[in-house]
């Protein structure tokens, strides 16, 4: 769990604390308040899962493009190419060879 994860809980918490006391004194914008925070905390919880996503998976990939590139440089030069190549013609609406 990363900062933001735990913040979104935090404000989630807080939120369902400030939408029981308006529920309970009758104060909409308490409970207002309360229904805000926690949406705003299901953001953070949100962002902080895609990160942890992130990290977990696209981290361990560019360290093996990395590596690949070490170790075959002409390879990756003409990979490179051919790859931007083909974006240049996507991106001009002609259909690749």
């Amino acid at each position: 769990m990363n900062s933001d994860q735990l913040k979104g809980t935090g404000n989630d918490v807080k939120g369902q604390v400030k939408e029981a006391v308006g529920n309970a004194t009758g104060d909409t914008q308490t409970q207002g308040s309360g229904i805000a925070d926690q949406v705003t905390g299901s953001v953070q919880k949100t962002v902080g899962a895609a990160k942890e996503a992130v990290t977990e998976n696209v981290a361990p990939l560019a360290g093996q493009a990395k590596g690949f590139a070490k170790q075959r440089p002409f390879a990756t030069a003409a990979l490179v190419g051919v790859v931007g190549l083909a974006l240049i013609n996507t991106l001009r609406g002609k259909k690749s060879a």
